[in-house]
């Protein structure tokens, strides 16, 4: 009596093991954000695309139930984008297969996917096989709105507002779960429009809240503007957001926002689990490096070497050793976003310094705006010249201008009044005194009435980011030209001359 007392006793703490195992559903997030180079970065050391494919595979053995997203900004920009093959700009094309490649489960816009032209975006939609989210952009058609989609052989398929999955564990129980986006209005384009994205995520929440156990976020916003997409949906576990380029978890009320390191230094590993009975949802997030430890995938490893290859040659028609160590840097060169578009940086003054040299220092001052400088990164160490192309991946002619004092100080307190954007300005002698509000050329006032010898990127003297700053401009009394051998026919070449002479 008592062995089968025993073996009762036994087999009702199985079957309640079993019913609770039942009752939890485990599955697993991979998050990337702001991803613009396919091969690895800093000679090797961080970055891959090939890489996080290994620990996408890696994962999906430990837990079938993975699913790997991408928080917007990766077609543009990138010095492969830039280039041509077959007669085409790139523009985000190498993204998309190699993105293709890894079997992306989701992926959102973010603001720099519009910086491709109407058609190039369109091109690049056809081409992608992954799934895609839009909740608070439409398509501008004429005077009509419509979604964006995806065409292939004809067929029109819409992106939607929201996407659910089905998740099941071992036992056949499953949930849904939901997923709305949201993007920022940074680059706006005739063709998009952005809309409300606070009002259109909610609307995607409430529709989603019947239908799923659990909703999350899929965003690319800046920081403040994701605390307040969270604050608004309390029952929102995870928002895996984008757009700022450093890693962060950030908690808001019951949930957290989290980022990666952009270009895929860093990705975030969420393994979440969902008791059916408790509606209870545990999430344990990890950030992991990416490097080459994290291993690599044969496949896409082939597709970036075969980008790798063409990115060499071309860079070899305007550099004949684009591998070649021009600098040693024994201090990091700061390139990262935030610093070059809100501060005077070591990089911004190495340019800077470049563009007068350019013009064997016949200048008084020189200005780029911050935002040119696209490598979102720090260079240490062996600095080599396709370094120097993926911190200026669109290249451009330095102009030497010729500029009253007047219009020269209002373009330098215009870039000063945009800190934290892309018309920020980097500088080479020009020195501000907050106290005395008072611009220096060479440790002395700005006048009015004197004319300037400025070297400025052709980009700024475009009007792009400093509106009134033109040729047209009444204050701008000459701009030189440069002739087809000059360094100054390409701020890059100019850059890689002026540290080859350090």
């Amino acid at each position: 009596m008592k062995k089968i007392t025993f073996l009762l006793f036994w087999v009702s703490l199985i079957l309640i093991s079993c019913t609770k195992k039942s009752e939890t559903i485990n599955f697993t997030f991979i998050q990337l954000n702001d991803v613009y180079e396919i091969a690895p970065l800093e000679g090797g050391k961080v970055c891959g695309m090939a890489r996080v494919e290994k620990l996408h595979k890696d994962l999906l053995k430990e837990n079938p139930n993975t699913f790997m997203f991408l928080a917007g900004d990766f077609l543009n920009p990138s010095l492969l984008g830039t280039l041509k093959y077959k007669g085409e700009r790139i523009k985000g094309r190498q993204m998309i297969e190699v993105m293709n490649a890894m079997n992306f489960d989701l992926v959102a816009f973010g603001n720099h996917e519009f910086d491709l032209n109407e058609s190039d975006l369109q091109k690049r939609l056809n081409e992608s096989t992954f799934q895609w989210i839009a909740t608070n952009q439409v398509h501008n058609v004429g005077n009509l709105t419509e979604r964006f989609a995806v065409i292939k052989n004809g067929k029109k398929v819409e992106i939607p507002k929201t996407v659910t999955f089905n998740v099941k564990n071992k036992s056949g129980n499953s949930i849904n779960i939901g997923f709305f986006s949201a993007c920022l209005n940074s680059t706006p384009k005739d063709y998009v429009d952005y809309g409300d994205f606070y009002e259109s995520a909610k609307f995607a929440y409430n529709s989603l809240k019947p239908k799923t156990d659990i909703v999350f976020g899929l965003t690319h916003l800046a920081i403040e503007q994701d605390k307040l997409v969270a604050q608004m949906l309390p029952e929102v576990p995870l928002i895996m957001g984008g757009h700022e380029h450093l890693n962060m978890s950030v908690p808001v009320g019951k949930g957290k926002i989290t980022k990666a390191d952009a270009n895929a230094k860093t990705v975030y590993v969420h393994r979440i689990s969902f008791n059916t009975k408790t509606k209870e949802t545990t999430i344990n997030s990890e950030l992991v490096p990416i490097t080459p430890e994290t291993g690599e995938d044969e496949k896409v490893a082939g597709i970036v070497q075969k980008w790798n290859i063409l990115l060499d040659d071309k860079i070899k028609e305007i550099l004949p050793d684009p591998n070649e160590v021009i600098y040693v840097a024994k201090e990091p060169l700061d390139g990262r976003d935030t610093p070059v578009r809100s501060k005077q940086t070591n990089l911004g003054a190495i340019i800077t310094k470049a563009m007068a040299y350019s013009f064997n220092n016949d200048v008084d001052c020189a200005i780029v705006n911050g935002g040119s400088i696209r490598i979102d990164d720090q260079l240490f160490g062996d600095i080599t010249g396709i370094d120097i192309f993926r911190v200026l991946p669109f290249g451009g002619e330095v102009l030497k201008v010729e500029l009253k004092g007047s219009l020269l100080k209002k373009a330098l307190n215009y870039g000063r009044l945009k800190a934290g954007k892309g018309a920020y300005l980097q500088m080479y002698n020009v020195n501000y005194e907050k106290d005395n509000k008072k611009w220096l050329v060479n440790e002395v006032e700005i006048v009015d009435s004197k004319i300037y010898k400025v070297a400025v990127s052709d980009y700024l003297m475009k009007g792009f980011d400093i509106p009134f700053l033109k040729p047209s401009n009444k204050q701008v009394i000459k701009v030189y030209k440069n002739n087809g051998g000059d360094l100054a026919k390409d701020i890059r070449k100019a850059i890689i001359s002026y540290l080859q002479n350090l």
